[in-house]
């Protein structure tokens, strides 16, 4: 009987206007189970990075990747999102059985894979995979806000809330900002950038 790798996969960072977006690959040890595992955007940040310290500890194989604000203006963000995911599966240091990936889309491998609705609830590798994406990508966000502290990075992450609208008015559009994004592109149109 061979082993049984079943990898879950998940990115985070679809919805931002600034900043890469983020992937992780996870295969879990059965006979290391994790409690707690749960959708990262159900967590508490403080939840989020003991677990993912945990499972950086105790699965058999991880790994996390991104794909770039470039990459995303270049080939859009589903396939920014699936590309990253496809890296971090490729630097995994076991090759899956299997690959359970969240949401509608598989990313392009060669391996037996299954697209899951809501898997991060479902999948406890699933799970995993968008707690590590998720910590990974807000870990990210931090560097970015001690770069660019008038931003505010670190409250929004990077999402269209108010407080970013504001900033990008008053200090326009960075490089780590997605130029495609149509809340970008109105203030790449505003100072004649565009």
């Amino acid at each position: 009987m061979t082993a049984q790798f079943v990898c879950g996969v998940d990115e985070a960072g679809r919805g931002p206007l600034a900043g890469a977006v983020f992937a992780a690959a996870v295969i879990l040890d059965p006979a290391k189970p994790i409690t707690g595992l749960a959708d990262s955007k159900k967590l508490s940040e403080k939840k989020r990075d003991a677990l993912a310290i945990e499972i950086k500890a105790n699965a058999l194989a991880w790994a996390i990747a991104s794909s770039s604000a470039e990459e995303i203006d270049e080939i859009n963000i589903l396939q920014a999102s699936l590309l990253a995911m496809k890296r971090a599966v490729e630097a995994l240091g076991v090759v899956p059985t299997q690959v359970l990936v969240d949401g509608l889309h598989c990313p392009k491998l060669s391996l037996p894979m299954r697209a899951i609705v809501q898997g991060d609830s479902k999948e406890a590798a699933i799970s995993a995979a968008s707690i590590l994406a998720k910590t990974a990508r807000d870990a990210d966000l931090y560097e970015l806000d001690k770069l660019h502290p008038e931003y505010g990075f670190a409250k929004h992450k990077g999402y269209p809330t108010a407080l970013h609208m504001q900033m990008l008015e008053q200090h326009g559009v960075l490089a780590i900002h997605r130029k495609s994004y149509a809340p970008v592109k109105k203030y790449l149109i505003l100072n004649g950038e565009e």
